[in-house]
């Protein structure tokens, strides 16, 4: 691939960067990436994705976009009130870089539909609002073998990690951390906590930050790593994650049966 001059000056600030360069923005541009959900976490994401020359960028969700979201949900604006939020996204995106595609995905992912989604993707990127959704992508990325980057937000804090399970030992899932989904009366959702909304564009734009890293083959992966944020306290601290032996979607057993 052979950048155009319009795409030397767009990602100049990228090509002058020893770890990325030309052959870098090369990789981004060929690189397809799927985010789930284009709400808090994918908004700041997705925004910058597209800034960055993601070239292809598959949104999922099945979501209007309401007046409630816009306090954090900045891809979508008040005149979108009402519109599928894939749509609201994708003509920001294609406002804020025009040589990249956008694929949607106007469904909620579930057992008859995501394989045939995630399949069509390099790396995959959960920024959903639900344990059900969440574990359905963790078992079906590492089956397929595909980079999970997932987030997860709390009314003044936010958790992000990698998931590469299929690399074997030292790696693992999201269900060696937390086996099972909580009951639901134990986790109350957005519109019942409340949220800071700058706190979801942190950690969106933490998971684009990872994306980019999964593309470019820079620096340290979250792998193995839960990363989790204080807004309160301004502050960052990490929990190593161990591989469970005994997971069922990624452990010894799980391994034999696939075998």
């Amino acid at each position: 691939m052979d950048l155009s001059e319009e795409q030397f000056q767009r990602y100049a600030r990228h090509l002058i960067l020893d770890e990325v360069g030309e052959e870098g923005q090369e990789k981004l541009l060929s690189a397809r990436v799927l985010v789930v959900g284009a709400g808090g976490l994918g908004s700041p994401m997705l925004l910058y994705l597209a800034a960055a020359g993601i070239g292809t960028i598959g949104i999922v969700d099945n979501d209007r976009v309401d007046l409630t979201n816009l306090q954090r949900q900045i891809v979508h604006a008040t005149r979108r009130v009402g519109d599928l939020k894939v749509a609201s996204a994708r003509d920001t995106l294609e406002a804020v870089n025009d040589g990249i595609k956008i694929e949607t995905h106007p469904v909620r992912l579930g057992l008859n539909n995501a394989e045939a989604i995630v399949a069509q993707y390099d790396i995959v990127a959960d920024g959903s609002d639900n344990f059900a959704t969440r574990y359905l992508l963790n078992d079906l990325c590492c089956r397929l073998k595909k980079p999970l980057i997932a987030a997860a937000l709390s009314p003044f804090e936010g958790q992000l990690s990698t998931f590469r399970p299929y690399l074997g030992a030292g790696h693992p899932c999201y269900r060696c951390l937390f086996r099972e989904p909580p009951p639901p009366d134990m986790v109350p959702r957005c519109e019942e906590a409340g949220i800071l909304g700058a706190v979801a564009g942190v950690l969106g734009t933490l998971q684009a930050v990872e994306v980019l890293k999964e593309v470019l083959g820079l620096g340290d992966s979250l792998d193995g790593t839960l990363l989790i944020y204080d807004a309160l306290h301004a502050g960052f601290h990490r929990i190593r994650i161990a591989k469970d032996p005994e997971c069922p979607t990624c452990g010894a057993d799980a391994h034999a049966a696939a075998a």
